[in-house]
């Protein structure tokens, strides 16, 4: 017998903890935004690549999400949505940081 697996949004998120959440989603975007953009400053091969991976990336998360919104995987409420729209973004972000810190 299999237990359901809980869902990791929350179940009631509040004004608050969205508002941090969002605050800190654009404030380590910002961070990626400086650090992909020094590195194609330098241009080459390496440029282009980080430049291809980019769009990508960027198409494929925005698909995901819009995959998680219509199975209702995001939740059924406003608040849940957003949050949960939030918490998708954050996890790229946060593994892009981590690629372009090393």
């Amino acid at each position: 017998m299999t237990l359901p697996t809980k869902s990791p949004v929350r179940t009631r998120p509040n004004p608050f903890t969205i508002a941090m959440d969002a605050w800190a989603l654009a404030a380590e975007s910002s961070m990626v935004i400086t650090m992909r953009m020094g590195a194609l400053a330098f241009g080459g091969p390496a440029a282009m690549k980080e430049a291809e991976r980019m769009v990508s990336e960027k198409v494929a998360a925005n698909m995901a999400l819009g995959f998680d919104l219509m199975t209702g995987k995001l939740g059924t409420s406003p608040d849940q949505i957003l949050s949960g729209s939030i918490a998708h973004y954050s996890r790229r972000v946060r593994r892009n940081r981590e690629r372009l810190s090393k």
